[in-house]
């Protein structure tokens, strides 16, 4: 089932079920008025959209046209947006990057972070940055919208709380990290508004590509048109959605509309690119001393895409450009 937000001038915005192929959708208002709304009341409304998406996709329904310009991020505004950080090879260079040694609990217990959750930007947003100086870079990640978490869930019980999965952009402005992280005190200047894919698909709908709580497909990022990096995004998760949510539960509990990230997508194997510049711009120094790749300039264009093997899009795209 894939379920989106159409604009219908309110902050949360419309609830509608998406056809199979992304094309077409149903409101979804008599079941509830938006995504948060059918989260918090899942049990109930969750086989009622079912039957929507399986009416759209049987043909016994017929949806509506449903314009990319109309839709906003699944959720406009959550409660919670946590980011981890699950992919080793990403965090080693990130951290050699800014002249930090990684933490010496690398494999053993994820990174994670708190985000701003009040505004949640469409997939077509654009990317607006104040000063260039700043350093704004892309992180292409997945991420999951869970239900009521409860303190001290476990990795072995985190699957029945996940409830949707999507892609994000988490945007960071880089050279503003390093003198906030520095105060001891983590991120807050250095990371503005997250965009969102357009689609959110329950983990069923995902098939055999939904295992372990890892997404194992390739995550495809385009700079300008060109492919930046089309990394496997569950070959190198050292830590399962599951893991990273024990982790953030052990002293409390979450509210349904949470969102959980994975982390910027990486591998080892630079023949799959990257999902971030910074990156790019580390392995540009390890081999020849210097950084020459630029971080996000006005008028640049970020696309973020997965495709499942048969080449058909899974969450929509997100579409992007840096505007000042």
């Amino acid at each position: 089932m894939k379920l989106a937000t159409r604009k219908n001038g309110t902050r949360d915005g419309q609830l509608v079920v998406v056809s199979p192929d992304g094309a077409t959708c149903a409101p979804a208002t008599d079941v509830a008025p938006n995504l948060q709304a059918a989260l918090d009341a899942w049990d109930a409304a969750e086989p009622k959209l079912r039957k929507i998406s399986e009416a759209l996709a049987n043909g016994t329904r017929k949806g509506e046209p449903l314009d990319p310009k109309s839709v906003l991020a699944p959720l406009p505004r959550a409660y919670e947006w946590v980011d981890g950080s699950a992919y080793i090879n990403h965090i080693v260079l990130v951290r050699k990057a800014r002249g930090a040694e990684p933490p010496p609990t690398l494999r053993t217990e994820p990174l994670v972070y708190q985000g701003g959750s009040s505004e949640m930007l469409a997939p077509l947003s654009p990317i607006k940055l104040a000063d260039e100086a700043w350093g704004c870079d892309f992180e292409s990640e997945v991420c999951v919208i869970l239900g009521d978490v409860p303190q001290g869930t476990k990795k072995t019980e985190a699957a029945k709380y996940v409830r949707l999965v999507t892609i994000v952009n988490d945007v960071s402005l880089r050279n503003l990290i390093p003198a906030e992280l520095e105060k001891g005190f983590g991120f807050f200047q250095s990371k503005p508004a997250t965009a969102f894919a357009p689609f959110a698909v329950t983990p069923d709908e995902l098939g055999e590509n939904w295992q372990d709580l890892r997404m194992h497909l390739p995550l495809v990022t385009k700079l300008n048109g060109t492919v930046f990096g089309n990394p496997e995004a569950g070959k190198e998760m050292h830590f399962n959605f599951g893991e990273i949510l024990e982790h953030v539960a052990k002293t409390r509990s979450f509210t349904a509309g949470t969102i959980l990230g994975s982390g910027t997508v990486s591998n080892e194997d630079r023949s799959r690119g990257s999902s971030c510049i910074v990156e790019r711009r580390m392995i540009e120094k390890i081999d020849t001393g210097t950084m020459t790749t630029p971080f996000l300039k006005y008028g640049d264009r970020v696309e973020i895409e997965m495709h499942d093997k048969a080449g058909k899009t899974v969450f929509g795209k997100i579409d992007q450009i840096v505007t000042k």
